[in-house]
């Protein structure tokens, strides 16, 4: 069975992936996301795309007479045209849970990483001058412990990260469509838990409620000095309005491993800032989300093989 892995491999997934020729009768090619002509060449073919983040678009999937499933490598879909694919009868699946330890365990170190100033204090001392700093700088780095964190949604990567926030003294609330049975945290409406928390962390799908939601009014809701933690989707954010309230000082700091727009252009302002910790949306990158997801992966390409009901399938 032919498979495109659309994204970047190193050495050890690449090894991996070629044995999938003699473990689970795979032909696996790793296609990387700006490799467009090698994409059209390999979609005459293949049966199967392991989607990872470049967009699979209606285009792409017309170039694919073969196709049978687009499988996420992931959570959110919101980077495939799923009505293009169901009208030609391409199964959509993701893979929920596999990447959220990883994920939780990300969000975490933004947190710390933003309290305690760690992306300046690196460059500073990388560049020599760790030990000349003004005072105020180390005055102003802060503990986790005694702070109240607000968690936007409470799916599996809240229900990881909430009982560690606990466990380290901080006050966890969280909002979702409804309070959640054994949640490890205080639930609030939103408005709500932007007031009370000191540092606001995003988990949300993108969708067309979510798209925008953190907006500059909701940006000015938030506590002065307060932090805004971003490990799901880019667009949720005003990112414009997130710019604005960080050079203002009204937000202390951010964390972000994803953006509006990515990759990030360059001369995007949020790159300029000193109060921000940055990643290129590999939060959910580690050997171990992607053994899990290969998992998953290999699964329902046998399940389509012998006509089974496919895991995780959105459409």
């Amino acid at each position: 069975m032919k498979v495109i892995y659309h994204h970047a491999a190193g050495p050890w997934l690449v090894r991996r992936l070629q044995a999938l020729h003699d473990d689970a009768g795979l032909e696996v090619e790793v296609v990387l996301p700006e490799d467009h002509r090698g994409l059209r060449r390999t979609l005459s073919d293949a049966v199967v795309v392991w989607h990872v983040l470049e967009p699979m678009t209606a285009a792409s999937i017309d170039a694919a007479p073969n196709l049978r499933l687009i499988q996420k490598i992931g959570v959110g879909v919101n980077t495939i045209d799923v009505a293009a694919a169901t009208d030609r009868g391409i199964a959509v699946c993701n893979m929920p849970g596999t990447n959220s330890q990883a994920v939780a365990e990300m969000t975490l170190a933004l947190m710390l990483g933003c309290l305690r100033r760690l992306a300046w204090f690196h460059d500073r001392t990388r560049a020599g001058k760790g030990w000349d700093m003004p005072a105020e700088v180390p005055e102003g780095c802060m503990e986790l412990a005694g702070r109240t964190v607000g968690l936007v949604g409470y799916g599996g990567i809240p229900r990881i990260l909430a009982p560690i926030l606990v466990a380290l003294g901080a006050r966890v609330l969280y909002t979702a469509t409804s309070p959640k049975a054994n949640a490890a945290g205080e639930w609030r409406r939103l408005p709500r838990l932007l007031q009370e928390s000191d540092i606001v962390s995003l988990h949300v799908p993108l969708t067309e409620d979510t798209a925008g939601m953190i907006d500059r009014q909701a940006l000015r809701l938030m506590n002065p000095g307060a932090i805004l933690i971003n490990t799901g989707r880019g667009e949720v954010v005003d990112q414009t309005a997130l710019v604005e309230v960080l050079r203002s000082g009204h937000l202390s700091a951010a964390g972000l491993d994803v953006f509006a727009s990515e990759p990030v252009a360059p001369d995007d302002p949020i790159l300029g800032l000193d109060n921000v910790v940055l990643a290129p949306h590999v939060a959910w990158q580690t050997r171990e989300t992607l053994e899990r997801s290969l998992v998953v992966a290999i699964e329902n390409c046998r399940r389509l093989r012998e006509g089974e009901p496919l895991l995780h399938q959105v459409n």
